[in-house]
């Protein structure tokens, strides 16, 4: 995805609305839309600024191994880089929403970037831990995407370096509005999760954008081949789970 112009950034005005006016409701009226016309609300706001404690316990427990310097991508409003920066650790946020980064530097994030995933690059350094929490492994958006991106990472990461995911497995469901979902996307030569959503809230929305679900052997048939394999899972109990990848080691590079 590209950086969000003013009246694309639906997500950083919802976040800037919660966080400016201080607001007690968790769930400001955003809208997530998708391609196939469901409708549904954006989720609670107020889970984007949550304390540690109020986390998934995947993420409690994956955010433990997090270590030396750190790349938070889709940062949103910042609540992993606080974390860690209270520990002590060294970790950049990035976003292409700049108001999401506006809200992460007045939080207190020290360093928060206004960049795409796609636009990743050797200018920020090398980094020991990529995270992607919040389902944020979707921010690929597609297999072929994917690909090319953890190429990218793999030459702006240390040797010993991982990246810790989390998603969900979106065959574990008896919804019929979903697996008919699912048949539309493998009809158009999509995978059954590449999920085609936009966010509204007030008069801004995004553009149609793709955010990828994948089960486990999706997720390491992504990474066959390109410089890293899963290490262990964290499973949630249900279809939720955290991926803990690390670099392949004496195995040359397809």
């Amino acid at each position: 995805m590209a950086i969000f112009k003013d009246n694309q950034d639906a997500f950083g005005h919802l976040l800037f609305d919660y966080y400016e006016k201080g607001n007690t409701d968790s769930r400001l009226p955003g809208i997530l839309e998708r391609y196939d016309g469901f409708i549904t609300d954006a989720g609670s706001t107020a889970a984007y600024f949550s304390e540690y404690k109020n986390w998934p316990l995947i993420e409690r427990k994956a955010i433990r191994l997090a270590r030396g310097r750190i790349l938070d991508i889709g940062c949103g409003a910042g609540r992993h880089c606080l974390y860690l920066q209270n520990k002590g650790l060294e970790v950049t946020g990035i976003d292409n929403s700049p108001l999401a980064i506006e809200v992460c530097k007045q939080r207190g994030v020290k360093n928060a970037v206004v960049l795409s995933l796609n636009d990743v690059n050797p200018a920020l350094g090398i980094y020991d831990t990529v995270l992607m929490l919040g389902h944020n492994f979707g921010l690929f958006g597609s297999f072929k995407n994917a690909r090319r991106i953890l190429k990218k990472l793999d030459k702006i990461t240390s040797g010993q370096a991982m990246i810790i995911a989390t998603t969900n497995d979106v065959y574990q469901t008896d919804d019929p509005d979903n697996l008919r979902y699912h048949e539309f996307n493998m009809n158009q030569g999509r995978m059954s999760g590449q999920i085609k959503i936009k966010v509204r809230y007030k008069r801004s929305a995004t553009p149609w954008f793709d955010y990828l679900m994948v089960s486990r052997n999706e997720m390491e048939t992504i990474l066959d081949g390109t410089g890293w394999r899963v290490r262990k899972y964290i499973d949630a109990g249900d279809s939720h789970y955290a991926a803990i990848i690390e670099k392949e080691k004496g195995r040359k590079k397809r």
